[in-house]
């Protein structure tokens, strides 16, 4: 795109009340960031993507051109029934709904006849009694909600569309398949910690030194990982509750949330915590996860929790391409029990 050209989409599109481009760190505009600001509610009354809709065919091809080795860190960790949680949402369970075993001495309508299985080939399938809100997981926009009308990112209420069947905007489902430059911030090994203590806030100078001592930058677009070191104590599969938390409430503050978004054009934030944010949060925040309320219903962004940044961490991995996909379950609030990737 030409400067000529470019000049001429800002006029056209502010003819017509609409946010201008803003300029990446590469010259080019990123879609729908405007610095000082961030996203919004800019795209549109029906939106329910919000920040993501900033990907395009080509920042996605950018960001696997990136890939240069095949390298690939696994960003998930292990669930089970034993897994740590938040409080506020329910243990999971995965019970054996068919076995080898209880089909050959039960039977079962499905099975084929005994005369019919000469090789006796049976199967295991599972049920799943699970929060939406487990282990590695990416919040859909409609998980949070603010005001007396409890209503969520672009204006969508509870009255009109929430229900006993999970909220029918912005929920999980609705999330793209996300490829995108990833950046590791590694604070924890900034500050020279295994992993942060309990309750330490995260703030724009801590990120500002990380970046700097990983010779890091950000770029508008990018998705942006925060790593407190809380993940080493996941061992397995999160069944030390103690141990996990007593780091789990560290993270970021209102501020450096609106740094990341309004100022460097985040367009995910993810920890390797339950939360992201710091808890209990300051003073006067207005609510008790007021990172969640910005992020999600003011700015349309999507938060990532529990991304595993071990492995990064250990090869000093900071840039890579970050790729996510979430199960396609009409309702869930977020999804869950995920398997992110960075690949290099």
């Amino acid at each position: 795109m030409n400067l000529k050209n470019w000049a001429c989409g800002l006029v056209t599109l502010a003819g017509l009340g609409l946010a201008a481009p803003a300029l990446t760190h590469g010259g080019e505009p990123g879609p729908g960031w405007v610095q000082g600001k961030g996203y919004g509610w800019i795209w549109g009354k029906d939106d329910e993507v919000g920040s993501l809709n900033a990907m395009t065919d080509a920042t996605r091809a950018a960001a696997l051109a990136t890939v240069k080795q095949g390298e690939t860190f696994d960003l998930g960790l292990n669930y089970s029934r034993r897994s740590y949680r938040w409080p506020g949402h329910n243990p999971g369970e995965i019970m054996s709904f068919r076995s080898p075993e209880g089909i050959d001495r039960m039977g079962d309508p499905d099975a084929p006849p005994r005369e019919g299985n000469p090789d006796r080939v049976f199967w295991h399938s599972g049920a799943l009694f699970i929060s939406d809100n487990v282990a590695t997981q990416i919040d859909g926009l409609a998980h949070i909600t603010a005001g007396d009308d409890y209503h969520w990112y672009n204006g969508f209420k509870e009255a009109d569309w929430g229900g006993d069947f999970g909220p029918r905007k912005c929920d999980a489902s609705t999330i793209p398949p996300i490829v995108a430059r990833g950046v590791m911030i590694d604070v924890a090994a900034y500050k020279g910690v295994d992993a942060l203590p309990k309750h330490t806030a995260i703030s724009p100078s801590d990120l500002k030194g990380a970046l700097k001592a990983q010779g890091t930058e950000l770029k508008p677009g990018d998705v942006v990982l925060i790593r407190t070191g809380t993940a080493r104590y996941w061992e397995g599969e999160g069944a030390n509750h103690t141990k996990i938390a007593e780091h789990d409430s560290a993270g970021i503050t209102l501020e450096t949330a609106k740094w990341l978004v309004e100022e460097q054009g985040a367009m995910l934030i993810a920890s390797d915590t339950s939360g992201l944010e710091v808890n209990p949060p300051a003073p006067g925040a207005g609510s008790g996860i007021p990172v969640h309320k910005y992020l999600l219903v003011d700015q349309g962004v999507h938060i990532g929790e529990f991304h595993n940044c071990e492995g990064l961490s250990l090869a000093k991995v900071y840039t890579f391409c970050y790729i996510a996909s979430t199960n396609k379950i009409k309702g869930t609030a977020a999804g869950f029990a995920m398997r992110p990737l960075g690949l290099r």
